[in-house]
Parts: C-alpha cells; sequence; structure tokens
C-alpha cells in the first residue's frame, strides 16, 4: 500500500507536522511481524480484479460500486469469495460491483441519526477516530468532505477499506492503522472529528475528550457518539467486568452526564441531538460476520437487559465546538 498521495496532500497545511512520525507509525501498524493474519489479508488483496467503476455512489444506503456492463454471475460469486477472505465485516453495508456485503451493523442507520445534525461537510478536513473499514468516512466524502482521515488500529479493518477503494479509487479518503495516540498532540488542524463508538472503550474518557479537543481548528466540530445510560448528570456506569460480553468497557455515562464532561473539557454549544435503544435491525449476525452479536448478548428473559444485568445498549450522539 502506498500512502505518498496522502502524504504530498498534507504538504504545506495545518497538518504538515503530522508527516514526521506518520510514516514510520503507518509502517508499524501495518507489519507482519506484529498481526499474523495480516500477510494473508494483503495477499487476498493482491487478487482482487482490476474493474473499471461505472457508477459510484457515496449516498446511498450501500455504498455502491457498479461497471458496464456489469459481472456476470460467476464474477461476482468469485468476487464474493474473495471479500469473504477478509471477514469479519462489522460496518457497512456496501454493495460492490454486485456483491451484496451485508455487514453486522447497519451503520447507515447511525448515518442517518447524525448527518441533519452535524455541520455541513462540504470542503472540511475530517478526522475519524475509531473509523472500523471506513463506511462512515465514505459517507463523510459523498457530503463534499475535502479530505477524510480515518484511524483504526485494527489492520484488518485497513485491509477491508482497501478492497473497496481498490474500485473507488478516490485520493481524498485514506484509512490509516494508527490510534489517536499517533496524532500529534495539540494539532488544531481539523475542521470535523468524528469519535463514534470509541469512548466507552478509553480506560481515561477524560483524556479522550482532551485528545480530541487537541485534533480540532478552533471552532471544529466534534461528532461524538457512545453507550450511555438512563440518568441524570450523576449517574455513570463502571461494568465490574464485562458489558454486553465486551471486556473492554469502561465508563458509560448518562447523556446528561456526557453533556458536563465535555463542557468541563471546554467545549461549546454542547448538543445531545440523537438518543437511541441499538436494536436488532442493527447489529445482527449475518453470513459476513458469524460470530455472536447483540442478540446474543442481551438477556433472553428481559430484552432490556444485557446477560449481566445492566441496562441494555443505549447509544447518544452528541455535537460540541472547540473553543
Amino acid at each position: 500500500m502506498n500512502f505518498e498521495r496522502l502524504f504530498e496532500l498534507l504538504q504545506g497545511t495545518e497538518l504538515e507536522p503530522w508527516l514526521e512520525t506518520l510514516d514510520e507509525k503507518i509502517q508499524k501498524g501495518l507489519c507482519n511481524d506484529t498481526y499474523g493474519n495480516l500477510a494473508g489479508w494483503k495477499k487476498a488483496l493482491k487478487t482482487l480484479p482490476e474493474i473499471n467503476a461505472h457508477r459510484v455512489d457515496l449516498n446511498a444506503t450501500q455504498i455502491t460500486v457498479s461497471a458496464e456492463p456489469p459481472l456476470s454471475e460467476s464474477e461476482k460469486e468469485d468476487l464474493k469469495e474473495k471479500f469473504k477472505q477478509l471477514i469479519p465485516w462489522r460496518k457497512g453495508p456496501y454493495l460492490l460491483h454486485g456483491v451484496d456485503v451485508d455487514t453486522e451493523w447497519r451503520s447507515d442507520l447511525k448515518w442517518q441519526r447524525l448527518s441533519s445534525a452535524i455541520k455541513p461537510l462540504e470542503g472540511r478536513t475530517i478526522l475519524d477516530v475509531g473509523c472500523g473499514n471506513g463506511y462512515h468516512a465514505w459517507r463523510m466524502r459523498g457530503m463534499g468532505a475535502e479530505l477524510v482521515i480515518g484511524i483504526d488500529p485494527s489492520p484488518l479493518f485497513v485491509m477491508q477499506f482497501q478492497a473497496v477503494q481498490h474500485f473507488i479509487n478516490d485520493e481524498h479518503v485514506y484509512v490509516l492503522p494508527l490510534g489517536i495516540e499517533a496524532v500529534p498532540d495539540d494539532l488544531k488542524a481539523f475542521d470535523t472529528v468524528f469519535s463514534m463508538g470509541v469512548f466507552y472503550h478509553r480506560k481515561s474518557p477524560i483524556d479522550h475528550l482532551y485528545q480530541l479537543r487537541q485534533c480540532l481548528k478552533p471552532g471544529g466540530e466534534l461528532v461524538l457518539e457512545t453507550l450511555v445510560i438512563p440518568g441524570d448528570e450523576f449517574q455513570v456506569l463502571m461494568p465490574e467486568d464485562r458489558y454486553a460480553q465486551m471486556r473492554n468497557v469502561w465508563f458509560l455515562p448518562s447523556s446528561k452526564a456526557m453533556i458536563k464532561w465535555l463542557q468541563r473539557c471546554g467545549f461549546k454549544n454542547v448538543k445531545l441531538v440523537d438518543e437511541s435503544i441499538t436494536g436488532l435491525e442493527e447489529q445482527r449476525s449475518t453470513e459476513w460476520m458469524l460470530f455472536h452479536s447483540l442478540k446474543d448478548f442481551l438477556d433472553p428473559q428481559d430484552s432490556s437487559k444485557t446477560v449481566e444485568g445492566y441496562p441494555a445498549p443505549l447509544r447518544a450522539i452528541f455535537t460540541a465546538d472547540a473553543p
């Protein structure tokens, strides 16, 4: 994978200081010696056929790429088997040359909840923290973003993004194998920063809010989506061990507490724009993600609770401006 074009785009911009460490960190994040399955995923990418995209739609429910004439049924089956070498596919959905990649998450539903509540993305430089395979990054580009950089430490998700990028070939969208710790302190270079499905995985949630703030230009917008619990501004859940079978869940505040935390970290114009219970139509097992999913994480006798007895997943979206 070649990131030279990204490095060129960053030169002469407010993001240029990142270039001092970016290449080294990318190479470390894609090191075969560190990730045992990475060599196989890279090999799978190399088998993807060269197909010119006749149509690309980044504003549809499914990120869609199609050819003219369309692929034959045998060609679609062959392509499907190549994509399946990158299972599990968590975020989507995608429709790639007739292959319906029905991912675990209907990420389009989250996008519907937030897209009308955020500032217009036209011409903006965006950081998507914990972006997974880049589904939302493509939607951001579809709304007119000038440059979208997604970061996620999972190399599998980077490979999935590269599989989609192979057919779309858009030099304004990237997914890098990095965590937010790889972004220089006090960079203040992004117009919009998204952190979706990340906050509750952070051992130090307040530090995470400050990290997000340091990525933003003054007046830039934070879009934060996270698990919350019902309650007043003093309610915060720290699971004893697992939450919905996830080991690495640390803090689930109420929405009112989350607003207080954002304000305490210096954010302005903090708003709760959506609060929704996660349903089985939004997160479920499919042939593209064969492992346990939401229905397995809920109490079979009472779907308002997790299997551990905690409140069932409730997700909230907040927007806030950097000072």
